[in-house]
């Protein structure tokens, strides 16, 4: 019984959240809602306006370290290991490397928005 129960419970409240979902950002629609959003351009003017490589500077920036910092996640994991000398070796550079590179794009005003 408490199986049937929850299930149907289960059933009720995804049915609901999918009803509400689907309808309920279709009361208030207004044109800047409605309309595709590209990178902060408006679509409707010309693709071939300058703007900032500053942008794509600090985009790719946070890639670099958003995907070194994804490789230092295991490291409790990889606490547990037999060889800990050489983990906390490559660990220990990892985040070196981090430290000198971060320090590196500050020197350089690389980190700053404004030109």
């Amino acid at each position: 019984m408490n199986f049937v129960t929850t299930l149907l419970i289960d059933t009720l409240l995804a049915s609901t959240l999918v009803f509400i979902a689907f309808w309920m950002p279709q009361t208030n629609s207004y044109a800047e809602k409605s309309s595709p959003y590209e990178c902060g351009f408006d679509p409707m003017e010309s693709a071939r306006i300058p703007f900032s490589m500053k942008f794509f500077l600090v985009a790719i920036t946070f890639l670099l370290f958003d995907l070194e910092i994804a490789l230092l996640l295991p490291l409790p994991w990889a606490s547990q290991t037999t060889n800990l000398n050489s983990m906390l070796t490559m660990s220990l550079s990892l985040i070196i490397l981090l430290a000198i590179s971060l320090a590196y794009e500050w020197s350089h005003k690389g980190l700053e928005w404004a030109e």
